[in-house]
Formats: C-alpha cells, structure tokens, sequence
C-alpha cells in the first residue's frame, strides 16, 4: 500500500523509526522495477544543528520546509547523493535520511551488480542511491509511483518481524560533527544491510 502524504506529516523523529521494514520502490520507464526494504533512518528536523535547514531557507533547502511526502536529495563529497524523506507539517524543516536498504529480490538484470556481496548493495546512504538510481532529479519532486520513486507500507512478513522488543536499535547518527550526541538514528538490529560508520 503506498504511504501517503498525511502519513509522513509528522515529525522526523516519530516517522524515522516507523519507516523501519518500509518499501522504497523504483521503477523505470522500461517496465524495470526494484523494492528495497529500509532498515536504516536519521531524523534531521528543526532546531537540529546537524540539519540541512537549521540557519535559514534556501533554494538548496527549500523542500524541507514542505510540504511532506517529496524527495530532498543532495551531494556528498561532490559524489554521492544522499535521498531523504519530507516530513511535518508545512513550514517546519524536517525529513529523514535513509540511510541502508535490503532488496527484496534480485532481478536477472541486476546480476553481477557489483563484486561486494549483494546485501552490502544498499548499506549506506550512497551506495542505496546508485542502487537505485536516485538522484537531484528526483529532489522537491513528490513520493509517488507517477515520479518512479515512491514508498509503501511494510510486507507482513516485516511487520510481523519488527513487531519484537529488540527488533529496532536506537542510537546517535554517523558523520556527523554537530549534533552527533543526539539519538536519532534508528536500524533494524538483524539486518545485514545497515551501515558502518
């Protein structure tokens, strides 16, 4: 079921966690498609040192100020990109960074796709974007199968999973040299895919 917007328009720090066992899906204009399963987040909102948005708006920035359910997408190390998730309501910067997926299978086409094991594809914030291809494109563009890049509730199977205590671990984020004391990183605590800092 795909996830809407009403859904995401919370802030970053009650959606980061919940999007845990959640579809990010891509499709093409070629009919290809692929579903990961996210089992990593960080929730960057307002006030945050550590958010893109913290002094002011921007043009770079804009999209975090909402509304929610749009793509923020940026560079790192002139790069990688990074693809967040808009949350809250309009007019407060928020959204939340995924971090590592696991796909859910893996298509004839995509066989041989790097040398690393294959659950190590989308372990880390760069590496799911090029698995996935995702880029600036995508970015202040709206979270829906008509953009080619959308997200849907959790299988059965993963909410059955992440129902257990233990499942998720909450923890500080990775990177980072302001806010890093904040725990605000979530991951799925099995998953083989979640990344290293």
């Amino acid at each position: 079921m795909l996830i809407s917007s009403p859904w995401l328009s919370r802030s970053a720090l009650a959606v980061a966690p919940e999007l845990l066992g959640c579809q990010l899906v891509r499709s093409w204009p070629d009919g290809r498609q692929l579903t990961a399963v996210i089992v990593e987040t960080e929730a960057y909102t307002a006030g945050d040192p550590a958010c893109h948005a913290y002094r002011r708006q921007t043009p770079r920035n804009r999209v975090m100020f909402g509304p929610a359910g749009y793509s923020y997408i940026y560079l790192i190390y002139g790069m990688y990109h990074c693809f967040n998730v808009v949350t809250d309501r309009e007019g407060v910067p928020s959204a939340v960074l995924v971090r590592a997926v696991d796909l859910v299978t893996i298509p004839d086409w995509l066989v041989g796709y790097r040398q690393e094991k294959s659950w190590r594809w989308g372990a880390g914030p760069g590496k799911l974007c090029q698995l996935l291809a995702i880029d600036r494109q995508f970015s202040d563009r709206p979270l829906h199968p008509r953009a080619g890049l959308w997200l849907e509730t959790p299988s059965p199977e993963w909410q059955a999973r992440l129902q257990h205590p233990a499942a998720i671990v909450q923890t500080t984020r990775i990177g980072l040299t302001q806010g890093a004391d904040r725990p605000w990183r979530w991951y799925v605590k099995d998953a083989v895919s979640v990344s290293k800092p």
